[in-house]
């Protein structure tokens, strides 16, 4: 059956659940489409809220549709492994938003991926800007900008200017990976140009019946791929993991 994932601020998104899977293993999903650790969730129905040790028929209040509210934990201290998390502040122009990073190896690139999936800025217009000091250089990690714990990133767009040229495709050999609960776990290999869409991925994967008509969920380097984008725009190298789990991914206005 599907139920519904919502975080505040964040994507709604769907995915493929049986009865007998267990809280821990939905939190291990949630961990890979979200990039949220394990012991940083909390999930509840109505109230309640769901433990690791038991399974989802554990709970009849849990049917087909249902939407499961997540939160994320955070605290002002190092929290997690090696007290690499930190929580930044994203400031629009009408409204901020907190959200969680690695300040050690989130760059510049991943956090504007990040804002897209929660805001829908297109990434090509998107400019940061850190006390002051425009973060243009997609490439450098958000440490190297003075960024710490609750520091505030204002997110504005770029105006329109002249198209840039895209560099020639370039051939990627990649692994497809399955969830456990899709095809037993199989790996894949697959061989795929750069500038080739998400969307057309999956329809090579459809066509050549790897995979069997439904929905999925494509996941690179814990971010969700959106059908329209290239897997260049996701910074997808030769030889790199993309792994797929069944559900859908969906957030309003987007």
């Amino acid at each position: 059956m599907r139920v519904t994932l919502v975080a505040r601020g964040a994507s709604e998104f769907t995915i493929e659940v049986s009865l007998q899977q267990t809280i821990l293993e939905i939190k291990q999903i949630i961990q890979q489409v979200l990039g949220v650790p394990v012991t940083s969730q909390t999930l509840t129905v109505s109230g309640w809220e769901l433990l690791d040790g038991l399974d989802l028929e554990d709970y009849p209040i849990v049917t087909e549709g249902t939407k499961i509210d997540l939160a994320m934990k955070c605290t002002t201290q190092p929290h997690l492994e090696n007290g690499s998390k930190i929580l930044i502040v994203l400031e629009f122009s009408s409204r901020k938003i907190n959200i969680e990073v690695d300040h050690r190896t989130e760059t510049v690139r991943s956090l504007k991926e990040k804002i897209h999936i929660i805001d829908g800025t297109p990434i090509k217009r998107m400019a940061l800007s850190f006390s002051g000091r425009a973060m243009d250089e997609d490439f450098r990690n958000l440490s190297e900008y003075g960024i710490c714990e609750f520091s505030e990133i204002a997110v504005f767009l770029k105006p329109m200017s002249r198209l840039v040229a895209d560099p020639p495709s370039r051939r990627l050999g990649l692994v497809v990976q399955t969830s456990s609960s899709l095809l037993d776990g199989a790996s894949i290999p697959l061989e795929m140009k750069d500038s080739s869409t998400v969307n057309e991925l999956r329809q090579v994967l459809l066509v050549r019946k790897i995979l069997p008509m439904d929905d999925y969920i494509f996941i690179h380097k814990q971010r969700i791929m959106r059908d329209n984008r290239s897997l260049r725009s996701y910074g997808v190298e030769n030889g790199d993991c993309l792994y797929v789990f069944k559900g859908t991914v969906s957030r309003e206005g987007y």
